[in-house]
């Protein structure tokens, strides 16, 4: 299917957007007006875009229906304050409840059963059942134009950060395992980050990976190893050599067993490989896959 965007309603469009570009962060945002009103209202259009000076964005966008613009908006350009509150699965039913289009006016807080905490530095006050809070001052307001859907970018500078301390590893680093993020999918999914369903991913750094195009033709070009696998394989530094004090039961058994047959060998050798990938084990792979070349 091919979808152009001018061909569709503002409505299709966002259907088809927000379910494709996910999960996204949900920026949970306090705000207050000239005469101190609070609002707390969650946005799904937020992310982290700068470290030096620390810019986050998010966008409050105009309402489909008829193009007005929501009450956060019209707080930040009133006071240019914010609060972003990092929402997580603890809280995401009251954050929730917190989006609903009550009268302007309205404190979300008392409607959502949250706890305002008085900030250090701005005006709006922090979400205290959020284990991340961030005061900001808004820099620049930019829309995106003047119909039903259009964004309006908030461009934000971090000032301070409140960080619970059990999120904190011994070493005041925040432990990811320990921060059960919740994203915003699309229409009324949701997905929540927790230690079970985390992975990591070796990132290259200084030295580059040698690359898909330099691994052996028949590790390319194998019927078994997925392109995550080859990832994984290509990500390392130098074409690594045979380790002759390597020393694996399963690959002799592989050996011994198959000799007579080098196409089945390979293939279980590299349903091995394949094994030792999944469980990271990299330099290991390639040793199994090294071992008849």
């Amino acid at each position: 299917m091919q979808l152009h965007m001018n061909s569709l309603t503002t409505v299709e469009r966002q259907y088809y957007l927000q379910h494709a570009i996910a999960p996204r962060p949900i920026a949970f945002a306090s705000t207050v007006d000239t005469e101190g009103n609070v609002n707390l209202s969650p946005f799904s259009f937020f992310n982290l875009f700068s470290s030096q000076p620390p810019i986050v964005i998010f966008s409050p966008s105009r309402r489909v229906r008829n193009g007005t613009n929501k009450d956060t908006l019209h707080n930040v350009q009133q006071v240019p304050e914010v609060v972003i509150n990092i929402v997580t699965y603890p809280i995401v039913q009251q954050m929730s409840l917190a989006s609903c289009e009550y009268p302007t006016g309205t404190n979300e807080f008392i409607k959502a059963g949250f706890t305002p905490i008085v900030a250090t530095t701005v005006k709006p006050p922090l979400v205290k059942e959020s284990q991340i809070q961030m005061e900001c001052k808004v820099i620049e307001i930019k829309p995106l134009g003047e119909e039903g859907g259009a964004g309006n970018l908030v461009i934000c500078e971090v000032l301070v950060m409140h960080i619970a301390d059990e999120l904190l590893d011994e070493n005041k680093k925040i432990d990811q395992r320990k921060i059960n993020h919740v994203a915003r999918l699309g229409g009324d999914w949701y997905c929540k980050v927790s230690a079970d369903n985390l992975f990591q991913v070796t990132k290259p750094n200084t030295q580059l990976g040698i690359g898909v195009d330099v691994l052996p033709d028949a590790v390319r070009n194998s019927k078994i190893l997925t392109g995550n696998n080859l990832g994984q394989l290509a990500n390392v530094h130098e074409v690594p050599v045979i380790d002759a004090t390597f020393n694996d039961d399963h690959l002799k058994q592989i050996i011994q067993y198959y000799s007579i047959s080098p196409d089945e060998m390979e293939k279980e050798l590299h349903l091995y490989a394949q094994q030792l990938l999944q469980e990271n084990k990299v330099q290991e792979a390639w040793q199994i896959l090294l071992a008849t070349s």
